[in-house]
C-alpha cells in the first residue's frame, strides 16, 4: 500500500505532492532535464525514474512501484511512450493526476499499434531499425530504435545539431513487444488528466495525441507549435502545464 495511506490513517498531514516524470522510448530520464531544472528552482519535489523499455506491463509495474514508495500524493507526467506507461501505472492509489506530454493516452485493451493505426503514420515509421537482443529466459527479442542519421530530424527536431547527434548515438531502444501489448487499464477513467499536443511532431502524429486526449476527457489540453521533444524546446510551457495541474489537485 502507498505510504500516503499510512500517513492518513495516523491522522498526519500529507507531504506536498511529488512530480514524477516518465520518459519515453529512444530516450532516458535526462530528456526531462530542462523541465526538472525549472521545477526544482520553484521548490517542487521531483523524481524522474528510469523506464526499461521492455514491455508496457513491466514498465508500468516498475513506475508504479516507484510511485507507491513515495510518501504523499503524486502527479505523474509521461512523455511519448511514457504516456502509455502512466495510463497503466497511474492506477496507484496515491496518484492524484496525470499529465500527457506528446503522449499516448491508451484505452483499456488497446495497444500503441492500434491507437496509431487509426491515423496516417508519422515520419518515424520509415526510419526504424530492428535488432535482436537476448531475453532473460534465453530467447531472442527485438529492439526497435531510430536510424542514427534520421534521428535529429525525426525525433530531435528543434534541438541544437550537436545535442541531437549526441541523443542519436545514446538512444535507448524499445522492445517491439511493447508496440503490440495492450493496456491492462486506463487510469484516466478515474484520475484527472491534462495534455500537451506537439503540433509539429514528426514522431507521433499530433492527431494521435489529440484523439487520445479527447477520448480521455482531459481537463485541459495545451497545443504548442513544438516538435516531439517539447520538454527540451519549450520547457517553460511544459513546466507551466505541470504546475497548473499540481495547483488543481491541491
Amino acid at each position: 500500500m502507498p505510504h500516503s495511506n499510512t500517513s492518513q490513517s495516523k491522522g498526519l498531514a500529507l507531504p506536498p505532492p511529488t512530480i514524477v516524470l516518465v520518459h519515453g522510448a529512444f530516450a532516458d530520464a535526462s530528456s526531462w532535464s530542462p523541465v526538472i531544472e525549472l521545477l526544482l528552482e520553484r521548490g517542487h519535489r521531483v523524481l524522474a525514474p528510469p523506464v526499461y523499455n521492455r514491455s508496457l506491463a513491466a514498465d508500468a509495474a516498475s513506475v508504479r512501484s516507484v510511485v507507491e514508495q513515495i510518501d504523499g500524493p503524486v502527479l505523474l507526467a509521461g512523455h511519448s511512450y511514457g504516456g502509455a506507461v502512466i495510463t497503466v501505472a497511474g492506477a496507484a492509489d496515491n496518484v492524484a493526476g496525470l499529465v500527457f506530454v506528446s503522449g499516448y493516452a491508451l484505452e483499456e485493451g488497446e495497444s500503441l499499434a492500434q491507437l496509431q493505426g487509426r491515423f496516417p503514420g508519422s515520419s518515424l515509421a520509415d526510419h526504424l531499425v530492428y535488432s535482436p537482443y537476448p531475453t532473460s529466459d534465453g530467447a531472442t527479442g527485438t529492439d526497435v530504435s531510430v536510424e542514427i542519421d534520421a534521428f535529429p530530424s525525426v525525433f530531435a527536431a528543434g534541438l541544437d545539431s550537436t545535442r541531437a547527434r549526441v541523443l542519436a548515438v545514446s538512444q535507448r531502444p524499445l522492445s517491439a513487444d511493447a508496440f503490440g501489448e495492450t493496456a491492462s487499464l486506463a487510469a484516466w477513467r478515474t484520475t484527472p488528466g491534462w495534455g500537451i499536443v506537439s503540433a509539429a511532431d514528426h514522431t507521433i502524429n499530433p492527431d494521435v495525441q489529440r484523439f487520445g486526449y479527447r477520448r480521455a476527457g482531459l481537463r485541459s489540453v495545451t497545443e504548442l507549435d513544438a516538435p516531439h521533444l517539447v520538454m527540451q524546446t519549450h520547457p517553460e510551457e511544459v513546466a507551466s502545464v505541470i504546475t497548473g495541474a499540481l495547483a488543481e489537485i491541491g
